[in-house]
């Protein structure tokens, strides 16, 4: 039986993270290339996808690549670049098929010009669509998202177009790539590590942190169903006490 019958579709995460971790592990235990595990990785990624619709997800952010990814082999990075471009246009059909609106976080102007050109054709594409909205970090960084946020909260100071007393924690996520995307209630990582590994700090602070020894190619539609089952038998209480939270006006 399936683990989405466990699910209670009332109490869902309104967003949840993903690090996609352990694709090239995977293939390592494969006796494939690096690539290979990546092209397997994309596959999750749409069958997850499918999942997240399935059950009403509204949210779903995935470390897709990273701003330290950068000093990869430049084959490698090569290889995920051209992967991206097809997977996108591969995967747009079914996006607008299914109502899904895809976004992009990061530092966008370091991607190839092929990259950037067909990611922003498809956002815009997929921009009225209401259903769940799939968000790509794509050379992202929270360090580099942050210190982007004060840098240009510091310039509008400058210029006297914010006063220093109006600079506010909801003021500095208006600064952020991630902002109209409400944070995320559920972080998931694959692949056996256990660290945020410089992704959405900011954001990530009062999320429910779920950690899974699969990697990421074989994680698939249960394992997301898992991951919410997980999540659903936290007691989320924001600081507050266990009494507080269950108080019965």
């Amino acid at each position: 039986m399936s683990l989405i019958n466990e699910i209670d579709r009332d109490r869902l995460p309104g967003h949840i993270a993903i690090i996609m971790d352990g694709n090239g592990r995977w293939a390592k235990s494969r006796g494939k290339d690096r690539s290979y595990g990546h092209q397997e990785g994309v596959v999750s990624v749409r069958k997850v996808l499918e999942a997240a619709t399935t059950i009403g997800l509204k949210y779903l952010t995935v470390y897709t690549f990273s701003t330290e990814n950068w000093n990869r082999p430049t084959e490698e990075v090569q290889a995920l670049m051209s992967l991206l471009v097809s997977a996108i246009q591969k995967e747009t059909p079914d996006l607008m098929k299914n109502n899904i609106r895809l976004k992009a976080i990061g530092d966008l102007n370091r991607l190839p010009e092929d990259v950037r050109a067909t990611l922003l054709e498809c956002i815009e594409l997929t921009s009225g669509n209401t259903g769940t909205t799939l968000a790509l970090a794509l050379s992202y960084s929270s360090r580099w998202e942050i210190t982007e946020a004060a840098r240009r909260m510091t310039q509008e100071v400058a210029a006297g177009r914010l006063a220093l007393e109006d600079i506010t924690e909801e003021q500095l996520s208006n600064h952020l790539t991630t902002v109209g995307i409400p944070d995320p209630d559920l972080l998931v990582r694959t692949g056996g590590e256990k660290r945020i590994s410089n992704f959405l700090l900011w954001q990530l602070s009062y999320a429910e942190l779920y950690f899974t020894d699969i990697f990421w190619p074989d994680f698939r539609e249960e394992e997301l169903y898992g991951a919410i089952v997980y999540y659903q038998q936290r007691e989320r209480r924001f600081g507050k006490t266990s009494e507080q939270i269950n108080y019965k006006q």
